[in-house]
């Protein structure tokens, strides 16, 4: 009973760890942003410097060869520094260029300039959105929406294929979060719906019974790097729902006030690094022992594997010569 106990944990434990990493990333990059507000006159050109740094992150990923896990976190965390630095920075840029004002209620600003802007994004998500309804994607929403349209087929690909994971993380960070800051945004504006309309309940109430749904999912997978890029939706649809309670005044949210709450959000930044480093050694122990248990089924030694590794590439690079 210890042993059948222990695999289920293990197997699950792998989508808990994957939520929570994601799941942190969330308030940090909030909290980041206040952060680089505070800078004044340099805030730009600092926005400038972190979003080059996940364009780096990203070509690491996709440039140097490395395992799929290691691939993946580079890429979402690029996902989130390119997202902060320059797309929600070229909103605060524009908004203060046209001196775009703040949404005020009672005295108090609920909406920002940079936020009012970003709405006017909504056609260009509707187009980029497009790319992926008519290509290639192993995402169950799209895949989903390609049967019902009959075009599955023509858009299939071999699945021996090779994907860029680190580009996969990072395009669905940024897609997933635009998407879901458009949706609230909607939600938030009182000419269209409004923060305390039945709509707004429903988007907040049916991203809390959505993220659950996927929650359920994430813990049903065992590839260490596919449960980080299933965390990424899973947890931005659950960001949804905290936004929203927020708004309402439900809780304070303390990564909107960094400087006010140093110790907490530094707490938050050393749970990130600690699960991350976690996660990561854990996955690289279990590919090994995979790897092992593989190597045993086929009767062979890890020491005869990479003479074949190496005969098997020598091929490859013989028929392409």
């Amino acid at each position: 009973m210890e042993t059948t106990g222990g695999s289920a944990w293990k197997q699950q434990g792998t989508g808990v760890l994957a939520f929570v990493i994601v799941l942190l990333l969330m308030p940090l990059g909030h909290a980041l942003m206040v952060l680089l507000e505070m800078l004044g006159a340099a805030v730009f050109v600092s926005a400038l410097g972190l979003g080059t740094l996940g364009c780096m992150l990203l070509w690491w990923g996709v440039a140097r060869p490395m395992r799929d896990l290691y691939a993946t976190l580079l890429g979402a965390l690029g996902g989130v520094l390119v997202w902060t630095g320059w797309v929600e920075f070229s909103f605060v840029w524009l908004a203060h260029k046209l001196h775009v004002q703040p949404l005020m209620e009672h005295g108090e600003v609920v909406t920002k300039p940079e936020y009012l802007v970003m709405l006017s994004s909504i056609g260009l998500l509707g187009t980029m959105t497009m790319l992926f309804m008519f290509a290639h994607t192993r995402c169950p929403f799209f895949a989903w929406g390609q049967k019902r349209m009959g075009v599955h087929k023509a858009v299939a690909i071999p699945s021996a294929s090779q994907r860029p994971l680190a580009m996969i993380a990072f395009i669905e960070m940024v897609m997933v979060v635009w998407t879901f800051y458009i949706v609230l945004l909607v939600c938030y504006d009182e000419s269209i719906v409004g923060d305390r309309h039945p709509f707004t309940w429903a988007v907040a109430f049916g991203s809390l019974a959505w993220s659950i749904h996927l929650f359920w999912q994430l813990l049903r997978i065992k590839s260490f790097d596919h449960a980080v890029r299933y965390a990424i939706p899973t947890v931005v649809i659950f960001w949804n729902f905290i936004e929203i309670m927020g708004r309402w005044n439900m809780f304070k949210e303390i990564w909107i006030h960094p400087k006010e709450h140093w110790m907490e959000n530094s707490l938050l930044l050393a749970l990130l690094v600690f699960f991350t480093a976690y996660f990561m050694i854990k996955g690289r122990k279990d590919r090994q022992r995979s790897a092992k248990a593989r190597l045993a089924g086929k009767g062979m030694q890890p020491s005869q594997a990479a003479p074949r590794r190496a005969r098997r590439q020598a091929t490859v690079l013989e028929g392409t010569a």
